[in-house]
């Protein structure tokens, strides 16, 4: 069947049918959270971007009704679900990324990113939105201590890709 130039893949199916290095730009809004496998996923991403590609994901936030309503979601994302892929060499680390860093668990995959966001979006009801501005100042901070209170609806990261780093 033609789609007009689209390619139908299982994502859960790996490797992707793309060549390594094909892409510049990578949008998963709402697609990750219904794959089976978090890190089999991130790593194909990884390859088949290119050196400083950019990746915007959009997710919905773990204890968020969107997240847990849907029968369909498998993967629950945090604010910190792509912290065992961040490329943090060359970089002052803070006092909890340092504690972090010693507990990394992707060591000899490879794929890392640089996290030039990451977000939560309160609510996308405009009568909520100028939550964004709170939550956002110190957004792991406010997902430890007040995330189970008023939970954020979504996760939004821009990762841009790294190759050849080494932790």
């Amino acid at each position: 069947m033609d789609y007009g130039g689209n390619i139908v893949h299982d994502l859960n199916v790996v490797p992707y049918p793309f060549s390594d290095n094909e892409f510049d730009l990578i949008l998963c809004y709402h697609v990750l959270e219904h794959l089976n496998d978090f890190h089999k996923s991130v790593t194909e991403l990884h390859r088949i971007a290119k050196n400083e590609a950019h990746i915007h994901v959009l997710v919905p936030f773990f204890l968020n009704t969107k997240y847990f309503g849907d029968p369909d979601h498998r993967i629950p994302f945090s604010i910190r679900s792509f912290d065992n892929y961040e490329y943090i060499a060359h970089r002052r680390l803070r006092f909890y990324e340092k504690w972090k860093a010693r507990y990394r668990t992707n060591y000899e995959v490879g794929s890392f990113f640089r996290i030039l966001t990451k977000r939560f979006n309160f609510s996308n009801f405009w009568g909520l939105h100028w939550l964004n501005t709170f939550i956002n100042l110190e957004p792991v901070i406010y997902e430890r201590l007040l995330a189970g209170i008023l939970s954020p609806e979504e996760c939004e990261f821009e990762l841009e890709v790294v190759k050849g780093g080494v932790m």
